[in-house]
């Protein structure tokens, strides 16, 4: 598609921040009016149309995605994203060790167990730990406390923490994400650790590496989106 506009601004209006294109409003993918919760966001959304050549590159638009779920999907379909999230849960990657006499389980242990253990102290949860691939159903208790904290979060907030947790496999990263001063980079290595660790015993394959690469880019671009939300 060639480049339709000229100038790109950003206005404030009831509930946030939309950006216009020569003076009028975006609309999301389902023809919503896409209106940013937040005025970073509204500048990051408008650095994309602004970056633009004379040809539009779908690839630029980092965030716009996230927006349209956020407005689309997320808000409209709030029940059926949380149960999604809620999925994840059940088998969280950092709940699925590998049996205690393997090496790979003390590397598990000292990366995830920390993480596993604040995301509980800060929930007021309890996960079970699983030795092996044979899924074991986590409480109902701690299912149903997750279900209330997400159902406080906004449809921006849910949309990335949604992102960060379905690239993840692991709702105790998502959540992890939204904490101030969250180390995106060894939250990422974390949910990779598996992959990693084999990759470090049989080598690397370019195929595998490539997917990684992508995946890398789009867990940032959520953690970015969810910083943008804090303004």
């Amino acid at each position: 598609m060639k480049r339709f506009y000229t100038a790109v601004t950003v206005a404030e209006t009831e509930g946030g921040y939309r950006v216009l294109l020569d003076g009028r409003a975006i609309k999301t993918a389902a023809g919503r009016e896409q209106i940013a919760a937040s005025r970073a966001l509204a500048d990051a959304l408008a650095a994309e149309w602004s970056s633009q050549g004379e040809d539009i590159d779908p690839r630029l638009f980092r965030y716009r995605d996230l927006a349209d779920y956020a407005i689309d999907i997320a808000g409209p379909q709030q029940g059926e994203t949380i149960d999604k999230l809620l999925a994840f849960a059940e088998t969280d990657t950092l709940c699925y060790r590998a049996d205690p006499d393997e090496a790979l389980y003390q590397r598990q242990q000292d990366v995830w167990e920390p993480l596993l253990a604040a995301f509980e102290a800060r929930e007021g949860i309890t996960l079970h730990r699983i030795s092996g691939i044979m899924h074991r159903a986590q409480p109902t208790e701690t299912i149903e406390a997750l279900r209330g904290r997400l159902r406080a979060l906004d449809n921006f907030t849910l949309a990335g923490i949604q992102a960060a947790t379905s690239l993840s496999a692991s709702v105790c990263i998502g959540f992890t994400m939204l904490e101030d001063g969250a180390d995106t980079a060894a939250l990422w290595d974390a949910a990779n650790l598996e992959e990693l660790w084999q990759a470090d015993l049989w080598g690397r394959d370019y195929e595998a590496e490539d997917r990684r690469a992508k995946r890398t880019a789009d867990f940032r671009n959520a953690a970015q989106f969810l910083t943008l939300l804090r303004g």
